[in-house]
């Protein structure tokens, strides 16, 4: 027994000696060398550009936007449109973060059996988005901005048309005011935003280009572009979708002269469902929503197949006359 003890001793001395000799040189070689902490940071900068570098960036790599305050709602009025819904979030939400644009993409999705009312959705979008962001964009799904001088900023002077006549591809005459338009929450409202009236395709931004108009409020529009034809991609196929251009009953007669009725204040519509999601690493809010329709007042907002609806209930009016 008392040689196992011996042994074991001496093994445990020669174990102190080599800790002992490893901690001398490392001693010795910090004092010759010492550690350099520094780890790449350029000491031209002062601490406070330091600090900014980080917040630049999240954990990931990826820029924060760097926020003024203001955030914006990218309002998307859509029905059946995901092929380009799948190409637009993604291209999008990369688009608006390199420009630092603190921002949050809506779909209004229309799910009810009337025929499409592209602005009450809007009016729908600035309703159920206001609470967090202070200006919107009326966004086309299928109209891609490729220019990165195309500016998502908020629009302080007044409302910005980012895809300018002479920019859009298919639109060129000088009132348009369609495609994609930036404008504050404070002069949507002062224009009770756009016409309920319109359903079906077109004309609601020519009403709403008179809206403004008659408010005094300034349109501007982008300068010093010069990628022409290619500022945008229209990625709207017209073979596989086509536009419901149909007028119904007294439908142009009636939506040919401003609107001082219906607005943002009377849009009626109930929410089905919502719903959050990610596409290709760009997230969207996905409301689904069932507007009204007065057919007394708009029976156009009827598909042509449902337009005996329409005469009945004008045969059951008579009848109780």
């Amino acid at each position: 027994m008392a040689r196992i003890i011996n042994g074991v001793f001496k093994r445990f001395h020669l174990f102190l000696l080599f800790v002992l000799i490893i901690s001398v040189i490392g001693f010795l070689l910090v004092a010759i060398y010492p550690i350099n902490d520094n780890r790449g940071i350029n000491h031209s900068q002062n601490e406070d550009e330091q600090i900014n570098d980080l917040e630049e960036f999240h954990v990931n790599g990826d820029p924060i936007p760097q926020s003024d305050g203001h955030k914006l709602a990218v309002i998307i009025p859509f029905r059946d449109r995901f092929e380009e819904l799948m190409v637009f979030v993604p291209h999008m939400s990369t688009f608006l973060r390199n420009q630092n644009v603190p921002h949050r993409i809506f779909v209004i999705n229309q799910i009810d059996t009337y025929r499409f009312n592209r602005a009450s959705l809007i009016n729908i979008g600035f309703l159920e988005s206001k609470q967090e962001c202070d200006y919107i964009a009326m966004h086309d799904v299928d109209l891609l901005p490729l220019n990165p001088a195309l500016n998502y900023k908020y629009p302080q002077n007044g409302v910005f048309h980012i895809a300018a006549p002479n920019l859009h591809p298919l639109y060129h005459y000088e009132k348009f005011v369609g495609g994609i338009l930036l404008i504050t929450g404070e002069n949507f409202e002062k224009l009770n935003g756009l016409s309920n009236k319109y359903w079906g395709w077109g004309l609601e931004d020519d009403e709403f280009y008179v809206r403004m108009k008659k408010q005094g409020i300034k349109i501007y529009r982008p300068e010093g572009i010069t990628t022409g034809n290619k500022t945008f991609q229209h990625i709207h196929d017209k073979r596989r979708r086509t536009r419901d251009k149909d007028k119904f009953f007294d439908q142009r007669e009636k939506t040919r002269r401003l609107d001082k009725v219906t607005g943002v204040n009377t849009v009626q519509y109930t929410i089905d469902s919502q719903h959050d999601m990610v596409i290709d690493g760009g997230k969207v809010t996905i409301i689904n929503v069932r507007l009204k329709c007065d057919i007394q007042s708009t029976p156009w907002c009827l598909m042509k197949e449902d337009h005996v609806l329409y005469e009945q209930l004008k045969d059951k009016q008579k009848r109780v006359k």
